[in-house]
């Protein structure tokens, strides 16, 4: 939240990585805990990458969040692309606890505004819910709740609805890709597959029938949530995602690992 406090990491730097921001805490204080730290954040980075002259490009991390989420409800026969963005607004957000995706999607455009009027090189990846292995013990808000998943709790996975899925190692190497490809412009949405909590339960209980993986979630966003993802640009630079299979194996392999579930 300093400005400048970025200016010594960046200088000499040809690309810069920008994939912070806050997710939880919300509580009592969204726009000084989530919003104000996503947004001025974001254009702290990009102030520093402004006085860099050896900088290339800078990769910002968004989320499919400031795509799918809609106050008006999307279109199911029209899947969500790059073009598409988040229209909730403040109202929305404290109706259904959104903060997150309306932060992401006013850092972005903060973002895009900020470089285009200093000629700033700039991608956004924007992937959806991140599955795989997890570095530290401490996990994660996503790894904590793909672990009270697997241990048969549904509250916190029922109010995800449908959801798109991506191996962390696709993300990482989808970040790198638009950095070197110079091909590469604009926003990418970085998702393998998309699937609701009723068809990710099923998938889960198949393949590792030893978990207690829950049967039924309650539905609090009804119908309208049904989309699909159309991931095309991404892939048109050559880019393949892994499966379902792959990224929670590997997943429930490192919490196993790290004590988190038992062998």
């Amino acid at each position: 939240m300093e400005e400048g406090s970025f200016d010594g990491a960046i200088m000499g730097c040809v690309g810069v990585f920008h994939t912070a921001s806050p997710v939880a805490g919300v509580s009592g204080d969204p726009k000084g805990k989530v919003l104000d730290p996503a947004i001025n954040g974001t254009l702290n980075v990009l102030r520093s990458c402004k006085k860099n002259p050896s900088l290339k490009r800078v990769v910002i991390t968004s989320s499919s969040a400031a795509v799918r989420n809609r106050r008006d409800g999307i279109e199911p026969n029209i899947p969500l692309d790059e073009s598409s963005w988040c229209n909730v607004d403040v109202d929305f957000c404290q109706r259904f606890k959104v903060w997150y995706s309306l932060s992401k999607t006013l850092a972005e455009r903060a973002a895009w505004e900020f470089a285009k009027e200093n000629n700033i090189d700039l991608v956004t990846v924007l992937p959806s819910f991140l599955v795989g292995p997890s570095l530290p013990t401490d996990l994660s808000s996503t790894a904590s709740d793909i672990l009270a998943l697997l241990r048969g709790e549904s509250e916190k996975f029922s109010w995800y609805g449908r959801m798109g899925f991506v191996d962390i190692d696709d993300v990482a190497r989808c970040h790198i890709l638009v950095f070197e490809d110079p091909s590469a412009e604009g926003r990418y949405l970085c998702s393998s597959k998309v699937l609701d909590n009723h068809e990710l339960a099923s998938f889960l209980a198949k393949r590792y029938p030893y978990l207690p993986i829950p049967k039924r979630f309650e539905n609090p966003w009804g119908n309208a949530l049904y989309y699909e993802f159309n991931t095309s640009k991404l892939c048109n630079l050559g880019f393949k995602f892994k499966g379902m299979e792959e990224m929670f194996d590997d997943c429930i392999a490192s919490l196993k690992e790290q004590g988190h579930i038992p062998y």
